[in-house]
């Protein structure tokens, strides 16, 4: 390797702006996970700053440099957002690869404006490359970064992680742009996953729709420059644990809990679900399973209240629309089949939380519900195990996540049988104290020793292996 230099390219930089205090960093998953990691390097980050072209010289100006890292902003026009982002990635990627929980939609000219786009993304990062540089490429906004890149900078070494599941050759082989996807990845050198299902689904595709013969973790391409090969593995991505305990053991965070306790008027036990208002979620799930063990007095209104948190996502789209109509139904149809006058038993909160109330929130809740049809990993169920200081609680977890391949010792459920998600609320609300502990200990060993810092170094280290392999 020629330079220690490090460039991140995702779809978004890690800011936002703010129309009260400027710009701040972004709550999603992919900044929480970096930061931490990058804040201590002299790394460049690669995305689009959150406003269309016509949108540029409205309010105050990104800078350059935020929170140790030097940002490059990739411009968007309003139309290349909507057919790019909300189009081809969020209409026919996200629901393809998360096993197709809603139909995906496969648009010619999205394709070709998602194609535009990845080409401005791998110019930016080869224009501000020096020489002998890793670039990392994250997530499926950008699957065909690596291949442009490689095929104008050969010298670089590149890694990719997908954040959200990759799905089996079955699936994947509807896309008309399959070849294209999958030539596209394996232009890094490093190509990783959250989990071993879908570093193996991306290798039977590779050998189902290209032809190649993976060997283990690794298959050999031929293009531009030459015999490759690329590793192909999974690296489970975590979170900055000990700061979440920090977080947590903080004497107004502690107070806040305490106070969130008293104004929802909880009883003996409160579930929690924190997500981002999205189709795969399975937030109906949960609703309509809690709602049931109440009617039937598996548990009593009484003594168990859930406290709903949907974060907005991607509110332009029909689909998530959708899905907030039927959530705010179940939350009323809840509450108005068992609740009690000024006692709802569900309470839905359907906006941001800073990071202070979300841990405050986990610190406060008795079991975390997360019960996803599927998804990447769930660092949310990482985050309230790395609150639990007193070794109490519980988490309620589907078996589609990424994160139970880590958290065995959680109440695992299917999503899809509503009945199971029934048995396992009641089980983690009557679970004993020494049973409350025996899970938790194990869980909490598990997201302290998988952080964010081990799976980056990991994966940077992996890279640095792959140079010339």
């Amino acid at each position: 390797m020629d330079s220690d230099a490090l460039l991140v390219v995702a779809n978004r930089l890690p800011v936002e702006r703010d129309d009260v205090d400027g710009w701040r960093l972004s709550p999603g998953g992919l900044v929480s996970a970096l930061v931490p990691v990058l804040g201590d390097t002299a790394a460049t980050w690669i995305g689009w700053n959150g406003m269309a072209g016509e949108d540029l010289g409205l309010g105050e100006a990104m800078p350059e440099v935020f929170d140790g890292i030097r940002m490059v902003a990739v411009p968007l026009t309003k139309e290349e957002v909507e057919l790019h982002y909300e189009g081809f990635s969020n209409g026919a990627i996200w629901p393809l690869y998360h096993d197709c929980v809603a139909t995906p939609a496969y648009h010619r000219l999205e394709y070709d404006a998602y194609a535009r786009t990845n080409e401005q993304f791998a110019l930016t990062a080869a224009q501000e490359s020096p020489q002998g540089a890793r670039v990392w490429v994250h997530d499926y906004q950008l699957q065909l970064v690596p291949g442009l890149l490689r095929a104008s900078r050969s010298d670089l070494q590149v890694g990719f992680f997908l954040h959200i599941p990759f799905p089996p050759v079955e699936l994947f082989a509807q896309l008309p742009w399959r070849e294209q996807i999958l030539r596209g990845l394996l232009g890094a050198d490093v190509v990783g996953f959250q989990t071993s299902r879908d570093a193996r689904n991306f290798l039977a595709a590779t050998e189902s729709v290209l032809g190649l013969r993976p060997g283990g973790d690794r298959v050999d391409v031929e293009d531009g420059s030459g015999h490759r090969t690329v590793i192909v593995q999974d690296f489970p991505i975590g979170i900055d644990a000990e700061a979440f305990a920090a977080r947590a053991a903080d004497p107004l965070v502690l107070a806040r809990a305490k106070q969130i306790r008293e104004e929802i008027g909880a009883g003996s036990h409160l579930l929690l679900g924190v997500d981002r208002l999205d189709y795969t979620k399975g937030i109906a799930v949960r609703l309509r399973a809690f709602g049931e063990v109440l009617q039937e007095g598996s548990l009593e209104a009484a003594d168990v209240t859930m406290l709903q948190v949907a974060v907005p996502s991607r509110q332009n789209i029909d689909e998530y629309q959708r899905v907030r109509d039927e959530v705010e139904l179940l939350v009323g149809r809840v509450n108005g089949d068992v609740a009690s006058v000024g006692k709802p038993v569900v309470h839905y909160l359907h906006r941001p939380v800073d990071r202070d109330e979300l841990v405050a929130m986990y610190v406060a809740a008795d079991v975390l519900v997360v019960t996803p049809l599927r998804d990447g990993m769930n660092l949310v169920a990482k985050e309230f195990v790395a609150c639990r200081a007193g070794e109490d609680g519980g988490l309620v977890l589907s078996e589609f996540t990424g994160a139970a391949h880590q958290l065995d010792a959680a109440y695992l459920v299917n999503p899809y049988d509503v009945d199971a998600v029934k048995r396992a609320l009641v089980a983690a609300v009557r679970a004993t104290p020494e049973e409350e502990q025996r899970r938790m200990r194990l869980l909490r060993a598990s997201v302290f020793e998988n952080d964010v810092t081990r799976w980056a170094e990991t994966f940077l280290a992996t890279l640095d292996r792959a140079d010339g392999a």
